[in-house]
């Protein structure tokens, strides 16, 4: 192996995650000898079917929910564009003009959605953050009205870390919807969520919940959604019967076995990892702190922050520029934000709505540990890091 290969550090876990070997190797039958269409009759796509089946049993542990309600996408962006769109054209048949509440630091699969429902006459409302981009939910009530049908609200910040106080809002949801003929839904992207924290649907008072493959060691090109039994949702694609009416199209067979494999080891590693990663994360912060007292954090640093997110800032340092050091001087990736904004011209959203200005948004790059992050490599970045920041001070 090339020895500049081998010595690559990657620290953009919250981008993409490698390929765990074990999901590898549970996925390679079904390209070659198990290759059938789960939704053929005979022998081959019976054999198909049962390893979807028992992907989405896995996937119903993890969540805590019936098999019949996870619903198998293309990914994330589906997903969240499948609960978003689908609650609303369903409401549009019950709600004359059905509103969203949102915050402005999602994903942009759902704050692009839900512009995109705006464009059309739809009404969004936004829930504010604080300088540690954790939502408010004292105002919260003020937010709804008798045309309220969906909020969504991300489980945790893909840029800064910050875990959103997702049980709180899905239990006072509830209280609410005990004096409403419509209920109004509750949706979570936890994509970033799921390698560290709780997915259990009933826990969370969920109606809807977005995972990712390539998140959690799984493959790229699959996802899922979870839907609560009875909840008013359409397909928002026409074809087949697929995914109980809700997604049409072939499944993609071995990237569902992918994603089950990756969510059966998820369940095993979850604790440890998050420990292991929050040790490791802290540890790393201690010692950039010792080396340069002027570094900062964006967003919370506390309990209502992911274990292996760490977002750091210094004052007048472009964190493009950081980024570009370390990559071609030390091998070591990192990034300056979430990978589907990459090449934005425009600062972070997420960073602006937290009070920085334009010119301190730009400041700042994303670490984000994973499975695989050993010590040694978190000695090298931080040797690295300070002196890309000292070697662009001067």
């Amino acid at each position: 192996m090339n020895s500049k290969i081998k010595n690559r550090i990657y620290l953009d876990y919250a981008a993409t995650t490698p390929l765990d070997p074990l999901v590898v190797k549970a996925m390679e039958p079904y390209f070659v000898t198990k290759f059938g269409n789960p939704n053929s009759p005979h022998g081959f796509g019976q054999e198909a079917l049962a390893a979807v089946d028992l992907a989405r049993e896995v996937l119903a542990r993890f969540c805590n929910c019936s098999m019949g309600e996870i619903i198998f996408t293309s990914g994330a962006t589906e997903s969240n564009n499948l609960a978003i769109r689908g609650v609303i054209r369903k409401y549009q048949q019950i709600i004359e003009k059905p509103e969203i509440i949102t915050t402005r630091i999602e994903h942009p699969s759902v704050l692009n959605t839900c512009r995109d429902m705006e464009n059309q006459n739809m009404k969004v409302k936004y829930l504010s953050t604080g300088s540690d981009g954790i939502v408010k939910i004292a105002n919260f009530k003020k937010l709804i009205t008798d045309s309220t049908a969906l909020v969504s609200v991300m489980y945790a910040n893909n840029e800064i870390g910050t875990i959103q106080p997702i049980r709180e809002i899905g239990k006072l949801l509830e209280n609410i919807n005990k004096n409403r003929k419509t209920p109004v839904l509750f949706h979570t992207d936890a994509v970033q969520a799921a390698g560290t924290l709780k997915c259990d649907v009933d826990y969370l008072h969920v109606d809807l919940l977005s995972l990712s493959g390539h998140k959690i060691y799984g493959p790229k090109g699959v996802g899922s959604l979870y839907v609560k039994n009875g909840t008013p949702i359409h397909g928002i694609q026409t074809g087949g019967d697929q995914e109980y009416t809700l997604r049409a199209g072939t499944v993609p067979v071995p990237n569902i076995v992918g994603f089950g494999k990756a969510v059966d080891l998820l369940i095993y590693h979850q604790e440890q990892d998050k420990k292991r990663m929050e040790f490791l994360r802290n540890w790393t912060f201690e010692q950039i702190v010792k080396l340069m007292p002027d570094i900062k954090v964006s967003g919370d640093l506390n309990n209502s922050r992911l274990a292996n997110n760490l977002h750091l800032r210094v004052d007048k340092i472009n964190g493009g520029d950081v980024m570009f050091l370390l990559d071609t001087q030390a091998s070591i990736a990192v990034s300056t934000g979430s990978a589907c904004t990459a090449g934005a011209p425009e600062p972070s959203k997420v960073l602006t709505e937290i009070g920085l200005n334009q010119k301190q948004s730009q400041e700042g790059v994303r670490v984000t540990l994973g499975r695989m992050t050993t010590k040694s490599e978190m000695k090298k970045f931080i040797s690295c890091y300070i002196h890309a920041i000292n070697t662009l001070k001067e």
